[in-house]
């Protein structure tokens, strides 16, 4: 596949998944317990993936994998550095969404299995071609 349907495909899945996570957010109560609670975190890795992806669509899975689990590790590890501005930032819609607000060991779990999602999907749909 061509360098720019690669990146267009992993952008519109992207979006998709961007959609999906709010979605999951708004409406979490019309959601099984289970899936309000880790839908978000896990489709907010998805995404990282997605993202990595769309930078270097080349890159063998496993390597976009690490990169995307490596991102969402850090951004959770971040939550337990506490300063008045990072704060302030994470208390933001977008900050919140993007850099969390606390520390979590579960997110860690829903990253994982995010990441490993859209490895296991891109590995498949590659291996289809």
């Amino acid at each position: 596949m061509r360098l720019s349907r690669l990146r267009l495909t992993y952008g519109g899945c992207m979006f998709v998944v961007i959609a999906a996570g709010l979605a999951s957010r708004r409406y979490r109560d019309q959601l099984p317990a289970f899936v309000a609670e880790f839908a978000g975190d896990t489709l907010w890795a998805l995404m990282v993936f997605l993202g990595v992806s769309l930078l270097m669509p080349n890159a063998p899975a496993t390597r976009r994998g690490l990169a995307a689990i490596g991102f969402a590790f850090a951004i959770e590890f971040s939550q337990l550095y506490h300063a008045p501005w990072i704060d302030a930032l994470r208390h933001t819609t977008f900050g919140g969404l993007v850099l969390g607000i606390g520390f979590l060991w579960t997110d860690l779990i829903c990253y994982s299995a995010g990441v490993l999602a859209g490895v296991a999907a891109d590995t498949a749909i590659r291996i289809r071609r």
